[in-house]
Parts: structure tokens; C-alpha cells; sequence
């Protein structure tokens, strides 16, 4: 018999957590062809459920959680082939077990967040392989680097980053600040990819039909690709993934209309690379 853990003790960010967990736990029935085949979300679910809060609903969150996740994934499966035994960082994982997919046998995977939620991660997702830990990490610190303990040196082994629901939380400031971080630390070759939303979703969380529960708040969002590559020369912008492509005739009707608009998507993934160097 298993027990409940309420994760009402979690502050308004943190909390978030639970919404990509219950995506992934009920995503794949409501959209079969984004399937993610998540082994441990349900489970987890299971253990903190009962803390009152609802669980979402609203299919394009769901839809979209399901989309990245995929794309997360497939980028790190990617970069993997491309530097067997690689090291793989996921800053700000929650309760997500990415590590099921990424362990190809010599893949090094850090889970890593803020200790609150490292505490109930260890108690539901309790470490299982030398090849994969947990740290804690504050992204909003001058020292996020040194916490992870990621290369010293850009002659060493390039590291995939990813970061997924975190940076529409961080002030611009914070955001840039860590792509000023990876742009000048990262050995060549190496990836950041994470979620953005457009300009049009700062201070909007209200609306949000998941994120309004939690009293966390959108504060950042993209208004032009060039801002993701402005803090620091080396940085290049790989390639963009709108998060909720095919969900739906309406949104494939009218993204393109909305870029040219906005000029930028509603929601997607990037990828960054560090080059080799701020003159390539």
C-alpha cells in the first residue's frame, strides 16, 4: 500500500510541477499520435494527488506538455548520437524522469531543482543508477554553473542543457543571464533547448487555465528571436519548434497569421548551441 505525499508545502513555482506530471499521466489516451509512454508519471501522480488542488484539464496544456516533451527528448537522443556518454542536465526537472528514455548505457543524467523539490523528488523518485543523480540548483544565481558542476574548461566534452517550464518564470534579466552563462561557459557543441512563450503571456497566468491554480506568474516572454542570442556572441539559435503544431484546424489556420503578428510563435522549443568561437 502506497501513501499520499501532499505537495502543497512547494511555493507558487515550484508547484507547477504537477502539471506536466498529470499531462504525461493522462496525455497519452487523450492524444494517442503525441504519446509519450511515461513509465513512472501515473505512479507518482498517485502519491501527491490527494492534496487538493485540481489536476489539468484544458487540452492544449496537456497537448502541448506531450509536444515538448517529445522534442526534449528527441534532442537529447540526437546530441547523444552525436557524443556517446555525454552528460545531460535537466535545471528545474520537478518530478519528470527523463533519464527512462536517455540511458542509452553510457549517458550521465543530472535531474536538477531547487532543494524543496529535490526533498519530495527523493522521496518519490528515489536515485536508482550511478549514472544518475540529483542536484540542487538556483538558476537565478551568478553560480548556477558552478552548482551543476558542468565543464570548467570549453576544450571539454559538450553537455546537452534543457529546461522545461522554468524561464517564463525568471525576470528577462535572469533569462539573459543565463543564456549569457551557457554562451560563455559551454564547450563547443553544446546544446540549451527549453520552452519560451511569446511577450503576449507576461502577467497573463491568471488566464492560464493550469497555471492560475498555482499563483505563479508568467514574467518573461520572447518578442523577437534575436533576444535569444544577443547575450553573448557565441551563441547560435539552432532551430524552433512551435509546441502546438497539429493541435487542432483552428491553430493550423491561424499560426501563421499570429507569427506575422506577433513575430514570434505563441509557445515553442529552442535550441541554442555555443559555436567555437564568438568570431564563427
Amino acid at each position: 500500500m502506497t501513501t499520499s505525499k501532499p505537495a502543497r508545502g512547494l511555493s507558487a513555482v515550484p508547484s507547477t510541477l504537477r502539471i506536466p506530471l498529470a499531462a504525461r499521466a493522462s496525455g497519452d489516451a487523450m492524444f494517442p499520435q503525441m504519446a509519450v509512454r511515461d513509465a513512472y508519471a501515473a505512479s507518482i501522480l498517485e502519491k501527491i494527488r490527494d492534496d487538493g488542488q485540481p489536476l489539468p484539464e484544458d487540452r492544449a496544456t496537456i497537448y502541448g506538455i506531450l509536444s515538448r516533451t517529445r522534442r526534449f527528448r528527441s534532442l537529447a537522443q540526437e546530441f547523444l548520437k552525436q557524443y556517446p556518454g555525454a552528460r545531460v542536465v535537466n535545471m528545474g526537472c520537478g518530478l519528470s524522469h527523463y533519464f527512462q528514455w536517455l540511458d542509452d548505457g553510457r549517458s550521465r543524467m543530472t535531474d536538477a531543482d531547487l532543494p524543496e523539490v529535490l526533498e519530495l523528488r527523493r522521496e518519490l523518485i528515489p536515485e536508482t543508477h550511478t549514472r544518475h543523480e540529483m542536484r540542487a540548483l538556483d538558476l537565478t544565481s551568478a553560480r548556477w554553473w558552478e552548482q551543476l558542476d558542468l565543464p570548467r574548461r570549453r576544450q571539454e566534452q559538450p553537455v546537452f542543457l534543457f529546461t522545461e517550464g522554468v524561464l517564463m518564470y525568471l525576470e528577462p534579466q535572469q533569462v539573459q543571464a543565463v543564456l549569457a552563462t551557457f554562451g560563455e561557459r559551454a564547450p563547443p557543441g553544446s546544446v540549451l533547448a527549453f520552452d519560451a512563450m511569446c511577450w503576449l503571456a507576461v502577467g497573463r497566468a491568471a488566464q492560464h487555465p493550469s497555471v492560475r491554480a498555482t499563483g505563479a506568474e508568467f514574467r518573461w516572454g520572447l518578442r523577437k528571436t534575436a533576444e535569444l542570442t544577443q547575450a553573448h556572441p557565441r551563441l547560435r539559435l539552432d532551430a524552433t519548434y512551435r509546441v502546438l503544431e497539429g493541435f487542432g484546424l483552428s491553430y493550423t489556420l491561424f499560426a501563421p497569421l499570429v507569427l506575422m503578428l506577433l513575430g514570434v510563435p505563441l509557445y515553442a522549443v529552442y535550441a541554442l548551441s555555443a559555436a567555437d568561437n564568438a568570431d564563427t
